[in-house]
C-alpha cells in the first residue's frame, strides 16, 4: 500500500491497542493524511467481517473516531480511520521537550473522551463496550479535541464462545492493557461498563498527575514505584498525602479546588467494588460540572444519553 511505504515502520503511530494490530499513518497523493490499523489477525469470516464493519461505520459522535472504510484481501484486514492530526493523548503527554499541558487543556480533553464513553454506554439500548481503553485510545485532533478510537475492535479478534474464544489476546488475563485492567476481570473476563469506567479512572489519573499507568517514576533519579499508578494514587491517599499525586506544573495555578474534585471522580471511578464504582453517565456530568467553571464545555443535545441507567445516576 503506497499511502503506508508497504507498511514502513517509519509509518507506525500510536493508536490504540498495539496488540490487536499495527497502526499506521497513511499519506495520500494530494498530502492528505488517514489512520490504518492492521489487525495481527481476525478469525471472522469475510461476511461476518464486513457486518461487522457495517455496525462500527454507523457509529457517529464528535468524541469517538470514525471509521471510514475498510479493506479485505486474502487474510489482510485492514480498517480505515480519520487522521487524528494531534496522536494518542499517551504519546502527547510524555513528548521530550514540550511544555506540559495545561489544566484547562488537559479538562477539555477528559471532558470529550467522557462524553463519547458515556455515549457508547448510555446513548443505546445495549451498550457498546469498549474493553481495551487506555491513554493510547484516547486520540487528539488538531485542536486537541478528545476522540476515543478502537471501538468495537474486540468483536472483531474475539471468536464467539463455543469457537475458540479462548485464544484471544483480550483474555487469557491479558485483558485489556496492563494498569488499565479492572480488578474483577481477574476472576470474570466479560466485558462490562464498570470496567470501561475503571479505566477511565486511570486516564484521570494519568491526566493529573503526569505518570503513566503503569510506570510510576517517583523521583528525578528515574526511580520507580513498585506497583500501578492506582497502587500509588490509593497509597498517597492512605498516607494523606494525595497532593503528591499532582503533577508539578499544574501546582500552585489557581486550580486546587477543581483538581482535588477532580480526583475525586477518578477515585470513584476506580473503586475496587464494581457495586461502588461510578457509572460514565455520572463521570461524565460531574467532569462536565468542572468543566463549565473553566469554559470548557459544549452541549450536543443530539447524543442524549438515555439509557442503561440506574438509581445512583439521578443528576
Amino acid at each position: 500500500m503506497a499511502a503506508t511505504h508497504d507498511f514502513s515502520t517509519s509509518h507506525i503511530v500510536v493508536a490504540g491497542s498495539s496488540r490487536a494490530g499495527t497502526t499506521y499513518r497513511a499519506v495520500l497523493r494530494d498530502g492528505s493524511a488517514l489512520t490504518v490499523k492492521r489487525l495481527n489477525s481476525c478469525p471472522l469470516s469475510e461476511k461476518a467481517f464486513r457486518a461487522e464493519m457495517g455496525r462500527m461505520g454507523q457509529l457517529r459522535h464528535p468524541n469517538i473516531v470514525p471509521l471510514l472504510g475498510f479493506c479485505v484481501v486474502e487474510d489482510e484486514r485492514l480498517l480505515v480511520y480519520k487522521h487524528m492530526e494531534s496522536g494518542a493523548l499517551s504519546s502527547v503527554m510524555k513528548k521530550p521537550g514540550e511544555a506540559p499541558l495545561d489544566w484547562t487543556t488537559r479538562l477539555r480533553i477528559v471532558v470529550g473522551a467522557a462524553r463519547g464513553l458515556a455515549w457508547l454506554h448510555h446513548g443505546f439500548q445495549v451498550s457498546q463496550i469498549h474493553q481495551n481503553l487506555s491513554s493510547s485510545a484516547v486520540l487528539l485532533d488538531e485542536d486537541y479535541d478528545a476522540r476515543i478510537t478502537d471501538v468495537g475492535l474486540t468483536r472483531l479478534v474475539r471468536m464467539a464462545p463455543g469457537e475458540g474464544g479462548d485464544t484471544s489476546p483480550f483474555l487469557n488475563g491479558d485483558f485489556g492493557e496492563f494498569g488499565y485492567v479492572a480488578p474483577e476481570y481477574a476472576s470474570n473476563p466479560v466485558g462490562t461498563m464498570k470496567g470501561d469506567a475503571y479505566a477511565f479512572g486511570v486516564i484521570l489519573f494519568e491526566l493529573v498527575s503526569g505518570q503513566e499507568a503503569a510506570a510510576v517514576v517517583t523521583d528525578v533519579t528515574g526511580e520507580g514505584f513498585k506497583g500501578t499508578l492506582v497502587d500509588w494514587v490509593n497509597q498517597l491517599k492512605a498516607s494523606g498525602r494525595i497532593s503528591d499525586a499532582i503533577d508539578k506544573p499544574l501546582r500552585g495555578k489557581g486550580h486546587e479546588a477543581e483538581i482535588q474534585e477532580f480526583l475525586k471522580i477518578a477515585f470513584a471511578c476506580t473503586q475496587p467494588r464494581v457495586t461502588e464504582r461510578h457509572s460514565m453517565y455520572r463521570v461524565f456530568h460531574a467532569l462536565k460540572s468542572i468543566g463549565e467553571g473553566c469554559d470548557v464545555t459544549e452541549q450536543f443535545d443530539e447524543f442524549p444519553l438515555a439509557y442503561n441507567k440506574d438509581d445512583s445516576d439521578a443528576i
